[in-house]
């Protein structure tokens, strides 16, 4: 038991957790002693850590096959839990599949069995058509934003999966709603439920923002000024308004970023990479944003177009004032506007005409080599430190990847860090340095 928690403590200690939040702990306790469980908790309370705790620490080391399969609504939010898993250092390999990423990359990635595969209902329904894994020694199995999935119309997928895993012991189901219902394909029996969807953050402020024209566009931009440099997310529900709403912003040399579905998947990756490491703080995004996502904690979000559903208002305003922290949701409405019923506001903002910068010093350059390549994050930094001669404030956030890398520096000495160190070596390799 020693053993255990101080292999825990090590794990969260990297992850940078001082502690487990009661959901985590009432979770952990539930997924080591029982064989099904429905998490429900609000968007941004950690859930994934709390699955990911106790069912990697019933992994068998000696086992050469796929034994935790976690099925997730959308291909950011597998990338984001592979992530989390190889940070946690666990010593298990953990690979993730989806859409949109070619077959022949997954295969070079399963050619070495992971402990954990991740990965959306489509791709490994796929892959288990293709005998790609083995499945006789998958026993726990985690539907991860199980509702999203359903939304998305995953469930022929997922029926098909679930039926082809005939030795699942542990069944493990979260969600930020209550409204959907569980299917019985699921196989859940005797599942305990914990609750933590009534825990409401009280440092979330919304406030109502009046526009005296329909498009909101000069409403909005007023209000991103007001602002100021601050992280945050404008929602739409359309992905042509986000191009609309994008190109007034460029208008008024407002740098953002945008994500939504019909992007392509590189594309999204990169919006969000730069919107985390800083050289973005403003990201304009369909619902898909609301959710799932590996994003830095928001100052704010602002509701250009009103959400159609009230589950889509309380998941969006998540994003802010998550765990302990402060954040405000601007609800934009025209005049003429009539709120839907499940939209409370308590108080009218009016932006006060102040005009504040919105921009940050950093810029994103790709770097064409990563973990496959043995380079890593202090090699990336060497390289910058020695021939750029920065300085360590001047190294933002690094991302390693598979076969690429991601490095924020300061916007103004893109073009001669570029020139300098393009085409040099990275350990063996020589590599490809380019703006994002």
């Amino acid at each position: 038991m020693a053993h255990y928690l101080k292999a825990q403590q090590d794990i969260l200690d990297k992850l940078k957790i001082k502690a487990l939040n009661p959901m985590q702990e009432e979770a952990l306790l539930s997924i080591t002693s029982t064989a099904n469980t429905v998490l429900l908790s609000p968007t941004g309370t950690g859930k994934t850590v709390a699955f990911l705790l106790p069912t990697i620490a019933a992994l068998n080391t000696n086992n050469k096959n796929v034994q935790l399969l976690i099925l997730v609504p959308s291909r950011e939010l597998a990338i984001q839990i592979e992530q989390v898993i190889r940070t946690m250092g666990s010593g298990f390999k953990a690979n993730a599949v989806y859409g949109g990423r070619p077959f022949s990359k997954d295969k070079l990635d399963l050619a070495h069995t992971p402990a954990i595969l991740i990965g959306t209902p489509g791709r490994v329904a796929d892959h288990l058509r293709r005998e790609t894994f083995s499945v006789e020694d998958i026993n726990t199995f985690v539907l991860d934003e199980f509702d999203k999935s359903l939304e998305v119309g995953f469930e022929k997928e997922m029926k098909e999966i679930i039926s082809s895993l005939p030795f699942i012991k542990k069944r493990i189901l979260t969600s930020a709603t209550q409204d959907m219902e569980i299917p019985r394909f699921v196989g859940l029996k005797n599942e305990l439920i914990i609750d933590y969807l009534d825990t409401v953050t009280s440092n979330l402020e919304i406030k109502k923002v009046i526009s005296p024209a329909k498009n909101k566009l000069q409403t909005l931009v007023d209000l991103l000024q007001d602002i100021g440099n601050k992280p945050g997310i404008v929602f739409c529900n359309f992905k042509d308004t986000i191009q609309y709403v994008s190109d007034f912003l460029n208008e008024n040399n407002i740098a953002h970023g945008c994500f939504q579905g019909g992007m392509e998947q590189i594309d999204r990756e990169r919006a969000l990479i730069k919107f985390r490491n800083g050289t973005h703080q403003i990201i304009i995004a369909t619902d898909l944003a609301a959710r799932g996502l590996d994003i830095p904690e928001l100052n704010y979000i602002i509701h250009y177009q009103l959400p159609i559903k009230a589950e889509e208002f309380t998941h969006r305003n998540g994003r802010t004032a998550r765990m302990n922290a402060e954040g405000t949701a601007y609800v934009l409405q025209w005049e003429n506007e009539t709120l839907p019923a499940f939209i409370e506001t308590k108080s009218v903002y009016k932006p006060n005409g102040k005009i504040s910068t919105i921009e940050t010093q950093w810029a994103t350059l790709f770097i064409s080599g990563g973990r496959k390549d043995k380079i890593s994050k202090g090699d990336i930094a060497g390289l910058l430190f020695k021939q750029c001669n920065l300085e360590k404030s001047e190294i933002g956030i690094i991302e390693l990847k598979q076969d690429c890398a991601f490095v924020a520096v300061p916007k103004t000495k893109i073009l001669s860090i570029i020139d300098t160190v393009n085409n040099l070596r990275l350990k063996k390799k020589k590599v490809r340095v380019t703006l994002v």
